[in-house]
C-alpha cells in the first residue's frame, strides 16, 4: 500500500513510539504510574509529562502556556466554549468543523468570506460584538496557508481574542502568533489521542470539563504519560527535521505537479503549504476511482466528511460546484514518503482516470 493521506493522520514516528513504551510498562517495567498521585512511581511519571511539555512548547511562540488535551477537537472547544464574552465569533468559510460547529453552538457567530484561492481577506468587515476570531494557518483539506500574522494584528486592534487552528502547521513551520492555538499531536507523526491548547499569558479561560482539576484547572482528567512522551518525542523531531521535512515535501511537490499536470488545483498555489495537492478533473467519478485504486491511499476530501457523500464545504466555499467538488481528490505527502511512492501512486490514478475516460 502507498499512503497518500498525511492531512488526515500521518504514520507514528519510531523516536514517538520509543518514547511511549516505557510509560506502558507492566508491573516490572513500573512505566504504568498515575502521574497525579504523589508516591514514587506518580512522581515519575509527572516528570515525564513536564519534560514533554517542554518540548511540545518549544514549537509555540514564547509567553503562553500548554494545556494537554485529548486532541485538536476538545482544545478548539475549551478554546471557545471557556473564552469570556456573549459576543459574536467570527470564523473564516473554510475552518474545521470543530470550530465552525462549536462556534454555532456555543451563541452568536459570523462567517467570513474566503476568495476562489481560499484566502480569507483581513480586511473584511468584522461584526461590531466579535469577542474572538478564528482562522486556521493551514487548511486542512485545500493546504492554502492564511495570513495570520495580518489577521493576529486586526484582532488586536479591534480588542479581541485570536484563535489559531494550527494543526496541519505546528512542527511544519513557525506556528503563527495568537492567544490561543490548537494542535494534535497525529498530524506529525505523533500518537493519535493527545493534543494541547496553548494560552497566552494573561488570556483567561473557565474550565468546560470539570472534575479533578488537572491542567491549571482548565482540563480534568488523568493525563496519559505514555501519549504525552509521544507527543513530546514528535515534537522535539519536528523541531530538529523542520528544514529537512519541507526540502523533502518541496521535492515532492515538485514531482507531483509533473505527475498531474492534466489536472487543475484547487485552492492558491503559491500561499499553501506543499504538502497538499488538492486537484481535479471535471466529470472524474472519484468514489470509482478510488475503488480502483486501493492500493493508493488518498481522501476525496478531508477525512472527515468524505463518507458523507456531500460535496466538500472548503471546495463550495472557493466557488466551486458540487460537481467539481465532487470530482477534486487530496493527496497529502511528507517525512516518509519516497519519490518511488509517488510516481507508483500517480501510475495507477492517471491509469484509473483513462480507464474512465474511455467510457465517456
Amino acid at each position: 500500500m502507498i499512503y497518500l493521506d498525511y492531512q488526515a493522520t500521518t504514520p507514528l514516528a519510531p523516536e514517538a513510539r520509543d518514547a511511549m513504551l516505557k510509560w506502558l510498562d507492566g508491573p516490572d517495567g513500573a512505566g504504568f504510574g498515575n502521574p497525579h498521585s504523589p508516591h514514587r512511581m506518580g512522581r515519575q511519571a509527572a516528570a515525564a509529562i513536564e519534560a514533554a511539555r517542554d518540548k511540545v512548547a518549544a514549537l509555540f511562540p514564547p509567553g503562553g502556556q500548554v494545556i494537554f488535551t485529548g486532541g485538536a477537537t476538545e482544545a478548539l472547544n475549551l478554546a471557545i466554549r471557556g473564552s469570556a464574552g456573549d459576543g459574536a465569533v467570527a470564523f473564516s468559510a473554510i475552518e474545521h468543523s470543530a470550530v465552525a460547529d462549536t462556534a454555532k453552538a456555543a451563541g452568536a457567530h459570523e462567517v467570513l468570506s474566503v476568495g476562489e484561492d481560499g484566502l480569507c481577506d483581513p480586511a473584511q468587515n468584522l461584526p461590531q460584538d466579535a469577542r474572538m476570531i478564528a482562522v486556521m494557518q493551514v487548511n486542512n483539506e485545500i493546504g492554502v496557508i492564511q495570513s495570520v500574522s495580518d489577521w493576529h494584528r486586526r484582532a488586536k486592534e479591534a480588542g479581541v481574542l485570536f484563535l489559531v487552528d494550527a494543526v496541519q502547521a505546528y512542527g511544519k513551520m513557525p506556528v503563527a502568533q495568537a492567544d490561543l492555538i490548537a494542535v494534535s499531536a497525529h498530524k506529525f507523526h505523533g500518537p493519535k489521542g493527545i493534543g494541547a491548547l496553548w494560552v497566552r499569558d494573561g488570556v483567561a479561560l473557565t474550565e468546560q470539563q470539570t472534575g479533578g482539576g488537572q491542567e491549571a484547572g482548565l482540563r480534568s482528567g488523568t493525563l496519559s504519560p505514555a501519549l504525552i512522551a509521544g507527543f513530546g518525542a514528535a515534537a522535539a523531531l519536528a523541531q530538529e527535521r523542520m528544514e529537512a521535512d519541507a526540502a523533502h515535501t518541496e521535492q515532492l511537490w515538485t514531482r507531483a505537479r509533473d505527475l498531474f499536470a492534466g489536472w487543475e488545483l484547487n485552492g492558491s498555489e503559491s500561499a499553501r503549504w506543499h504538502g497538499n495537492l488538492n486537484i481535479r478533473r471535471d466529470g472524474l467519478d472519484v468514489a470509482r476511482l478510488m475503488s480502483d485504486v486501493r492500493g493508493v491511499m488518498f481522501s476525496a476530501g478531508s477525512a472527515c466528511a468524505s463518507g458523507s457523500g456531500k460535496p466538500s464545504k472548503v471546495l463550495k466555499a472557493i466557488g466551486l460546484t458540487d460537481a467539481q467538488a465532487k470530482s477534486s481528490i487530496r493527496l497529502g505527502f511528507g517525512r516518509y514518503t519516497t519519490l518511488d511512492d509517488l510516481e507508483a501512486a500517480a501510475k495507477a490514478i492517471n491509469a484509473a482516470v483513462k480507464e474512465q475516460d474511455a467510457w465517456i
